[in-house]
């Protein structure tokens, strides 16, 4: 289902446009892309499925979740190469509730429905002085690697990583810790 990568401009408060490069066309009508850092800090969930005009139609927390969401689009039927208007004519209130329950199974949800204090923008992204530090402060503490993956699980920047990359950081910070 990953398609090609593309320049996408994505509508933001209403008619406020912002371009993202290197989104991905991931089926007919819809795209995958990671949130710019400037936008919706405070919005740990920094993947969107859009629509190719623009509008998010969802968001989810890890890019491989984003996917998952985009297969639960493309099978509910609904033909996403369609114009907005059009769309949001068919669509009823029912089948969007529907649909978003169907998502939540894929960790997926409505736009700008996550929330947390700060700047999180970074979710999902690490550099080496991450896992540095991370491995200090769960040294300091004494976890264990059981309650390093926990804790992980729930903070920013690794709660946005996908299942290699979570694991890859998990592996690093528990070896720096000395943690078992």
């Amino acid at each position: 289902m990953i398609g090609e990568t593309t320049d996408y401009t994505m509508i933001v408060h209403g008619q406020q446009k912002h371009t993202v490069s290197g989104a991905v066309q991931a089926a007919p009508g819809l795209v995958v892309f990671r949130m710019p850092a400037d936008q919706s800090l405070n919005n740990p969930a920094r993947w969107r499925i859009g629509h190719h005009e623009g509008l998010a139609i969802a968001e989810a927390m890890c890019r491989e979740n984003a996917f998952k969401g985009v297969e639960i689009l493309v099978e509910s039927g609904i033909d996403w190469t369609q114009d907005t208007d059009t769309i949001k004519d068919t669509v009823t209130d029912k089948t969007a509730r529907d649909l978003y329950a169907k998502l939540s199974y894929a960790w997926c949800d409505e736009p700008g429905s996550n929330y947390m204090r700060g700047d999180v923008s970074h979710n999902g992204t690490y550099t080496d002085a991450d896992i540095e530090s991370a491995a200090a402060e769960f040294k300091d503490d004494g976890f264990n690697a059981l309650q390093i993956i926990t804790a992980m699980s729930h903070t920013v920047p690794w709660m946005g990583l996908d299942t290699n990359d979570f694991n890859e950081a998990h592996d690093r910070i528990v070896t720096l810790a000395g943690a078992n």
